[in-house]
């Protein structure tokens, strides 16, 4: 049975409660209901048609209904479409295995599945964690992080990645984290030249740091781009040196690739623009191309070592989920990096990421509203301000942000913004003249609103 626009409204409004979303906002608005995809592109329940700009919340890799995908989870799905990884193994998550560690940074060699990028976070922490107690460590049990960044809503993730807007109705909930300055709050808030922010933001991480080193597990960080926290950008000198800061003082290092990774900076993960290998690295979003819930955890031999014992010791990793690997998921991950390597997608990416920088530097930048610009690949941040010279937010009841979006959508185009920072992460997959459009129809939605 199809039901028309108005009936699936009303159901919506009658059952529904969306993520990340204030709910008496959307059941004001005409909400846009979502009925398919074709290539880069979704389509309504109206039949209008929207280039997506965000990749369906950073995770689509390829476009929608792309055939091989499509296909190898028709093919699984033939076989079977979900069986336990607990005490038992499938096929198509030992192949994906290999695979994730074929690519990641060398060094990396063992693979824990999960279903979210949040879930692969606490994995991460509870990892490094327990690997430092059975190697009789006892007081390493402190976690580093980067000020305002964001690494899920389960609660481990939160403490790690505590935000102020997200987070302060469960501090209750939370663990004491300790919280390192990344370059750009001394770049954008403090003014300063982009050497001197990394100076000063190197400076604060190694006195915290060797402060704290008897106690400290880990340190997590996204690398390069600081993603939901407002598409933050750091140099690649900063991942470097933090690495190297955690390997001098006995730190693991685990790196937070849920969005950054599978092609989304302009390399298949982050960390091979700084030549960094992670103890512990957490993969989800692209993995599977962005068609289903899939995450991993890869971490070193090293670590894996530590947990293995006579049963009777209870070394073993006590953590699990039921869709653990799920074969569905596996297989459409399967599909997408067959696809990355024969349609030799980072490559064919380089002179797209060129012609966004030229575009976001010269157009964008020069706009009376846009006080910043955050690139990395294909992950932007514009960032909006009421004043440009002292980089004054709008008050948020301006909604501004917002605005741009709906704006954007009225011209056939599918964004949304973190605050006042306009997102944009098209699939890999955009074509030129898709990408232009992207970049036009923002630029024109900004300047409307902003100058209106």
């Amino acid at each position: 049975m199809t039901l028309d626009y108005e009936t699936l409204k009303e159901l919506d409004h009658t059952y529904l409660w969306h993520p990340f979303t204030q709910m008496q906002e959307w059941m004001a608005e005409e909400p846009c209901i979502i009925a398919g995809g074709e290539g880069n592109y979704l389509i309504d329940v109206q039949g209008r048609k929207y280039l997506d700009g965000v990749s369906s919340l950073w995770c689509n890799v390829h476009g929608h209904r792309k055939k091989e995908i499509d296909d190898a989870i028709r093919l699984q799905l033939e076989r079977i479409a979900h069986s336990t990884f607990l005490g038992l193994s499938h096929v198509p998550g030992i192949q994906l295995a290999e695979k994730l560690i074929g690519i990641a940074p060398a060094g990396l060699k063992r693979v824990f599945y999960s279903d979210s990028g949040a879930t692969a976070v606490e994995i991460a922490l509870k990892m490094a964690v327990q690997y430092w107690q059975l190697k009789g460590a006892t007081r390493k049990t402190q976690i580093a992080s980067l000020a305002e960044s964001y690494h899920g809503d389960t609660v481990g993730s939160m403490s790690m990645g505590y935000s102020e807007t997200f987070h302060r109705y469960h501090k209750s909930l939370l663990f004491q984290v300790l919280r390192i300055t990344p370059p750009h709050v001394f770049r954008y808030y403090q003014a300063m030249s982009e050497s001197d922010a990394l100076a000063a933001s190197m400076k604060e991480a190694e006195e915290k740091l060797a402060q704290h080193k008897e106690s400290l597990a880990a340190l997590v960080m996204e690398p390069l781009m600081q993603g939901a926290a407002g598409m933050w950008s750091q140099p690649v000198g900063y991942v470097k040196a933090v690495a190297e800061l955690c390997r001098r003082h006995g730190i693991l290092l685990i790196l937070d690739e849920v969005a950054t990774g599978f092609g989304r900076t302009g390399k298949m993960f982050a960390a091979e623009h700084a030549g960094v290998t992670p103890d512990i690295l957490c993969l989800a979003k692209g993995i599977s191309g962005g068609y289903l819930p899939l995450a991993a955890t890869l971490t070193t031999e090293e670590i894996f070592a530590a947990f293995l014992g006579e049963y009777r010791e209870f070394k073993t990793f006590f953590h699990g989920h039921t869709y653990t690997g799920n074969p569905l998921g596996c297989a459409a991950a399967l599909a997408s990096l067959e696809l990355f390597q024969r349609e030799n997608i980072i490559e064919r990416m380089q002179p797209r990421i060129a012609y966004l920088r030229k575009r976001l530097l010269e157009d964008f930048l020069r706009l009376a509203h846009v006080s910043d610009m955050r690139q990395w690949g294909y992950m932007i941040g514009i960032e909006l301000a009421q004043d440009k010279a002292s980089r004054k937010s709008y008050p948020p009841e301006r909604r501004i942000g917002h605005k741009v979006v709906l704006e954007a959508r009225r011209h056939g185009v599918m964004i949304r913004p973190l605050g006042d920072v306009i997102v944009l992460m098209p699939p890999l997959s955009i074509t030129d003249g898709e990408l232009k459009m992207l970049l036009d129809v923002v630029f024109d939605a900004i300047r409307a609103v902003t100058e209106s």
